[in-house]
């Protein structure tokens, strides 16, 4: 009987001892979880011109003024692609239009159509002198933005900056809560594209006869990439 007694109270006392030491064990870490956001920008040249020219008719014959419209962009698709070179300056054709045109009465009074012709690439000077050869086309509007390989050239070097501040700054939020370090939860990382820079430009055809190259320098964009995230406090 004595012995069965002895036994159960020594059981109850380890059981109840063991949690205690366990947690004795077990030093208690403390965890913050801090989001973030940083940012940086980076200004670069402008290296890509796309510009775009029109060629606009009136008449009272549709199939006649199709024809027309037609005349001129092919006159100015031939001359354009002999200047063309991959890279330096590409040639495409733009949108075409023909659409009726109605009186006060709501009668047909005649059709208006138009036609597009687009010169992009990097060599500004081939690109503008181009332009002023098209004597069939007026220029419509003039955009200038960055080649793939340039905006890779900014995103990366603004992505590096971008991620050395957030370093930064959640080192400064661990020491000013009292932490000595940090580690990286989630992070994104997400660049901003910028928008071309468009210069709205309309010619008259005979601004255009003297084949004089279109004025058009380009300016500088600016790269914007963001780092967002959280970190543990340790």
């Amino acid at each position: 009987m004595n012995t069965r007694t002895c036994f159960s109270f020594f059981v109850f006392v380890a059981m109840a001892i063991s949690p205690a030491l366990s947690q004795a064990q077990t030093p208690l870490v403390v965890a913050q979880r801090v989001n973030l956001a940083t940012s940086a920008s980076v200004q670069v040249a402008q290296d890509l011109l796309t510009l775009s020219l029109s060629v606009v008719r009136e008449g009272n014959d549709a199939h006649l003024l199709q024809t027309q419209i037609n005349a001129a962009l092919e006159a100015a698709l031939q001359l354009a692609r002999r200047e063309s070179k991959p890279g330096l300056m590409e040639v495409r054709s733009g949108p075409f239009n023909l659409s009726p045109r109605y009186g006060r009465d709501g009668k047909l009074s005649g059709w208006q159509g138009s036609a597009g012709l687009i010169l992009e690439g990097r060599d500004f000077a081939r690109i503008t002198e181009t332009a002023g050869k098209l004597q069939t086309m007026t220029v419509a509007s003039i955009n200038f933005g960055l080649t793939p390989e340039q905006f890779q050239t900014a995103q990366t070097k603004a992505q590096a900056q971008a991620i050395a501040k957030f370093r930064n700054n959640a080192t400064d939020i661990a020491k000013g809560f009292g932490f000595s370090d940090y580690t990286l939860g989630e992070v994104n990382i997400g660049a901003e594209t910028p928008a071309p820079m468009m210069r709205q430009r309309m010619l008259a055809s005979a601004s255009m006869a003297s084949d004089a190259p279109i004025a058009a320098e380009g300016g500088t964009s600016q790269v914007t990439v963001t780092v967002s995230g959280s970190v543990q406090l340790k």
